[in-house]
């Protein structure tokens, strides 16, 4: 990874509003060209510099928001994914206030600091929404994406106050890496309530079911975190149609045994997995919306 190093925020600061320079910093002409580049394979791999980067993640977080998009988990203007600049962890990428996920594309994406003001950008951005991804990226400094969306299956199977089970093998990727937030006090406005969400997150798992709300779930990459939202949502919608049956007098739900759940877990519930899994649905976006990078 790189270890170059950069400027000392406090060294940035002009006329009381943060003002940057990022590395490779570029034209939005050329910005925009550098965006066209096609991928090439599974980004397991080391970057030359932060611009090579931070072009990477605002590529793959302008993906997310397709595949959000596609799979109708927008809600008017609720849900944000968000993703750390490489060369300024505590700034991040995130999409304007009011912006149809569906046309997002990289240049669209503007930079905030940790309390949501604007650093690079024209577009406002929602802060109240960004009290709860604020705090969790404090919280998790290993979390380079948080995704948090209204999506239906999620917001339903929220309201039962209930984890997954390890019911299927798809399941299993979130077997004992995923806690409840187990209350609901409205719309988050503060970052005090972001940070209760944080601690029902918890130091090591990889999601966290909102109460009466949704999910919401970070990653190692961008790639790992928006597949695991869409992932989540899916077990989420099968367990709520498998418990429907057991209650129609189905045989009771079989779970997976512990120790086959941990087993499992430890093939498809890993970073590298979350990475391979998210590819196929990249690839599926880049042929579809052809004007995803532009």
């Amino acid at each position: 990874m790189n270890t170059e190093t950069s400027q000392p925020l406090a060294d940035i600061f002009t006329r009381s509003k943060l003002q940057i320079t990022l590395s490779g910093s570029e034209t939005d002409e050329e910005a925009r060209t550098a965006e066209k580049q096609p991928i090439v394979g599974i980004s397991l791999f080391s970057f030359v510099n932060f611009h090579e980067e931070r072009v990477h993640r605002k590529r793959m977080l302008a993906v997310g928001f397709r595949l959000f998009a596609k799979f109708g988990f927008d809600e008017g203007v609720a849900g944000h994914l968000t993703c750390r600049d490489p060369e300024f962890p505590d700034l991040f990428w995130v999409n304007p206030f009011g912006m149809y996920f569906g046309h997002i594309k990289p240049s669209d994406l503007v930079l905030v600091d940790h309390i949501g003001e604007l650093v690079r950008g024209t577009r406002s951005v929602n802060k109240a929404a960004f009290a709860i991804h604020s705090q969790v990226h404090e919280a998790r400094p290993d979390a380079i994406c948080a995704c948090h969306s209204h999506s239906m299956y999620g917001k339903a199977f929220s309201a039962l106050g209930r984890p997954l089970l390890p019911i299927t093998q798809d399941a299993c990727a979130f077997y004992e890496t995923h806690s409840i937030y187990d209350d609901y006090a409205g719309v988050v406005y503060s970052t005090d309530e972001g940070a209760r969400i944080a601690k029902a997150l918890g130091p090591k798992n990889k999601a966290v079911i909102l109460r009466n709300h949704g999910l919401l779930t970070i990653g190692g990459s961008v790639e790992s975190a928006v597949w695991w939202f869409i992932s989540m949502d899916r077990c989420a919608q099968a367990q709520l149609l498998a418990e429907q049956a057991a209650i129609n007098g189905w045989k009771d739900l079989l779970l997976v045994d512990p120790d086959m759940a941990a087993m499992t877990h430890a093939i498809i519930g890993t970073e590298a997995a979350g990475k391979f899994s998210f590819q196929p649905m990249c690839d599926m976006i880049l042929r579809e919306q052809l004007d995803c990078w532009e």
